[in-house]
């Protein structure tokens, strides 16, 4: 029994089939940015620390929700008191507590990120990282991306055809590069990384906000296309 020339692996005489990848490659600017927030507290008894960790907590979070809408989503992530022993005696005898808090906040406006970046920085203890740019799952570039790498995969393998004097007939298959067990594209790093750390308030009153300029995101798409085409020319 002979199979059908539409399941044939790789076409037949009468219905050449054609393998093509169609990328796609785009800058964008970035949707959101996160920053990550480190509170600490160190104290000679347990309860000092907590006591002022939980102030300097409560501080960074009113001050984040002060901003509403621009702070799209705050979230705290690990905490922990740790006991810090003497390096000398006998005895385990504890020297100081250290406590942290560790907070990730999503913001939307980057006019706001730069201003709200600066006062959290200004707090006691406060230590500010970031920020990661990024775009949003369900943000068209992806879209866009996966669109213009179809397009591609179209026109590369209709160039094929047209190089053998035939046309393209009907498409076979259109699958994602992870879709056939590929290896996953690289994605850009993250972010340019800013530190801040900062143990009281200025003199004047605030620090000027941070100028920060977006990095543009890269959009990778990949998908591989077979086509059937008209018989060649040769």
């Amino acid at each position: 029994m002979t199979q059908d020339a539409t399941h044939q692996p790789y076409g037949t005489p009468d219905t050449p089939r054609v393998a093509v990848r169609g990328e796609a490659r785009l800058e964008v600017d970035p949707e959101i940015a996160r920053i990550g927030i480190t509170v600490s507290a160190r104290g000679t008894d347990r309860r000092t620390a907590l006591d002022d960790l939980t102030r300097r907590n409560n501080t960074v979070l009113e001050l984040l929700k002060s901003y509403g809408e621009p702070v799209e989503k705050i979230e705290t992530g690990a905490f922990s008191i740790t006991p810090e022993l003497t390096r000398h005696g006998r005895g385990e005898r504890i020297r100081a507590y250290h406590g942290r808090v560790h907070i990730t906040a999503e913001l939307n406006d980057f006019t706001t990120l730069g201003e709200l970046t600066t006062r959290l920085a200004d707090q006691e203890l406060t230590q500010v990282d970031g920020p990661w740019w990024a775009l949003r799952p369900t943000s068209p570039a992806h879209g866009e991306a996966r669109r213009q790498a179809v397009l591609e995969a179209v026109q590369r393998a209709r160039e094929y055809a047209q190089a053998l004097g035939a046309d393209l007939a009907a498409l076979v298959e259109l699958a994602d590069l992870g879709a056939e067990n590929a290896a996953p594209v690289a994605m850009a790093a993250p972010g340019g990384m800013m530190r801040a750390m900062s143990f009281g308030g200025t003199e004047d009153g605030g620090a000027p906000p941070l100028d920060l300029e977006p990095q543009r995101q890269t959009v990778y798409a990949q998908v591989n296309a077979r086509f059937t085409m008209t018989p060649p020319q040769l």
